[in-house]
C-alpha cells in the first residue's frame, strides 16, 4: 500500500467500498455545511495556530513515548514503548478531537455542542472543551454505561454539561449515538454534533482521524530519536477506532511497520457476547458489511440483519460497528485485527500497574493483553509501540467488582 493511500477518503467520503454518507435528507445539508466548514478550517493558519496552542498549553501535548523497561524485561521479547495518551488533560486521547471540533463549531457559529459517550472519556473531554470555549453542552449516554462510569458522569456535570441518560435498546454507546443524531436533526441551526470516533457519515471519519493523527506524527519522531529507526509493530485497541487510526496514520505508507488493532472479545465467541467486528479469523461470529449511523462498514448483525447486542468489560469498546477506515485497512491486509477477552484485559491492566506503575483504561488494556501474549514469540531486537489511549481512574469500580 503506497503512501498515497494516506489521502483517502475520496471525494465521496469512501475508503475503498467503506464509508460514505447514509443519512436522512434532513441531515444532508448540515453534513455538507460541516464538510465545507472543515475544508476551510484546514487551510486557515489562524485556526491551526489556535488548535496547536490549546493542544500544547491546555491538553498537554506532546505526550511522552516511554520505554517500558521493566515490562520489556518481564516479557523477555521486543523493546516496548508506550505512547502515553493517558497523560493528556481529561485522561485520554479524546481531547485531541474535541478541541479540534470545538474550535470548528465556534468558527461555524454553533454555540451548542452535543455528543455521545460510552466509557465517558469523550463526554468528559467534550464537556471540558465546551467549558473552555463557553459553549452549551449536552451529552447522551446509555444508562448501562452511566452505571458503569458514574465517576465520569459526575465529572461531566461538574463541568457544566447536561448528561441525558438513554434507556433504549442495549442502553450503551450505539443507543447514545442514535439519540444524539435525533437531537441534531431537530437543532441543526444552532448545534454541532461532536462525534467521538472515526465513525458516522462523511466527513466525520476523516475529520476525527485528522484531529488524532498527531499521535502517530509525534510517535514517529520520538521513536526515530530513541531507536534511530521505525518500529516493527504498532498496537492499539479498537472500538470505533480513533486512537488506533491516530497512531497508525503516520505509518500507513511504511510497509515494514505492522499494525495490530485489538477489539473486545468479551466473554465468548457467540453473537451478543463480544464486540469483535474485524476479528472473524479468530472465530468471532456475526460481523458483515452494512450501514449503521450513516456509514457503510463492518457491523455485528443477526442473521435477519438486525443490529446485534454487544458485550465488553470496557464501555468504550462496546459498539456494534467499526470505523470504515479500519474496515478498509483490514480488507487491504494492511492492518491485522484480533480480539482479547474480558479476563485477559483485566489481567493486563493489573500487570502494567504492578510492573510499570501505570493503571491503563480497560480499553487500552485489551491491546496490552495481546502484546503480552505475543511478546515472548518476538525477537529481542524488535521494537513495538503500544498506545495507552487512556488512564484507568474511570474503571476502578469495575475493576474492584471484577477482582
Amino acid at each position: 500500500m503506497s503512501a498515497a493511500a494516506k489521502n483517502l477518503p475520496d471525494e465521496r467520503g469512501r475508503f475503498g467500498p467503506y464509508g460514505g454518507r447514509y443519512v436522512p435528507e434532513t441531515l444532508m445539508a448540515p453534513l455538507e455545511e460541516l464538510e465545507r466548514g472543515y475544508a476551510a478550517a484546514r487551510i486557515d493558519a489562524a485556526f491551526a495556530q489556535r488548535l496547536d496552542d490549546l493542544l500544547h498549553n491546555f491538553a498537554g501535548r506532546p505526550t511522552p513515548l516511554q520505554f517500558a523497561e521493566r515490562l520489556t524485561a518481564h516479557l523477555g521479547g521486543p523493546r516496548i514503548y508506550l505512547k502515553r495518551e493517558d497523560l493528556l488533560h481529561t485522561g485520554a486521547h479524546k481531547i485531541n478531537n474535541c478541541l479540534g471540533q470545538g474550535l470548528l463549531a465556534e468558527r461555524m457559529g454553533k454555540r451548542r455542542i452535543i455528543a455521545e459517550t460510552g466509557a465517558g472519556q469523550h463526554g468528559v473531554a467534550t464537556a471540558t472543551v465546551a467549558a473552555r470555549l463557553g459553549l452549551e453542552c449536552v451529552v447522551y449516554m446509555g444508562t448501562e454505561d452511566m452505571e458503569r462510569q458514574r465517576l465520569n458522569v459526575f465529572r461531566m456535570r461538574l463541568l457544566g454539561a447536561e448528561v441525558v441518560g438513554v434507556d433504549a435498546g442495549s442502553r450503551t454507546l450505539k443507543d447514545a449515538i442514535s439519540e444524539a443524531m435525533r437531537d441534531w436533526v431537530t437543532n441543526v441551526r444552532s448545534t454541532h454534533y461532536l462525534l467521538g470516533s472515526v465513525l458516522g457519515p462523511h466527513p466525520y471519519p476523516a475529520m476525527v482521524r485528522d484531529f488524532h493523527k498527531v499521535i502517530g506524527i509525534e510517535a514517529r519522531e520520538q521513536i526515530l530519536r530513541a531507536e534511530g529507526r521505525l518500529p516493527d509493530l504498532l498496537v492499539a485497541c479498537v472500538g470505533g477506532g480513533s486512537n488506533a487510526i491516530g497512531l497508525f496514520h503516520a505509518f500507513i505508507g511504511d510497509e515494514s511497520v505492522r499494525m495490530l488493532g485489538v477489539e473486545a472479545g468479551g466473554r465468548g465467541h457467540g453473537l451478543g457476547e463480544h464486540a469483535a467486528r474485524l476479528a472473524a479469523a479468530a472465530g468471532y461470529a456475526g460481523a458483515r458489511p452494512g450501514v449503521l449511523h450513516g456509514t457503510y462498514t463492518y457491523i455485528l448483525q443477526t442473521p435477519e440483519g438486525q443490529i446485534a447486542t454487544t458485550h465488553s468489560v470496557s464501555a468504550g469498546l462496546d459498539y456494534a460497528a467499526v470505523g470504515p477506515e479500519h474496515a478498509w485497512l483490514a480488507k487491504e491486509r494492511r492492518a491485522e485485527y484480533t480480539a482479547v477477552d474480558d479476563d485477559a484485559a483485566v489481567d493486563a491492566a493489573r500487570t502494567l500497574a504492578r510492573i510499570e506503575g501505570i493503571i491503563p483504561a480497560l480499553e487500552s488494556a485489551h491491546s496490552l493483553a495481546e502484546l503480552i501474549r505475543r511478546a515472548p514469540q518476538m525477537s529481542l531486537d524488535q521494537v513495538v509501540i503500544a498506545n495507552v489511549s487512556g488512564r484507568g481512574d474511570k474503571d476502578m469500580d469495575i475493576l474492584a467488582r471484577y477482582l
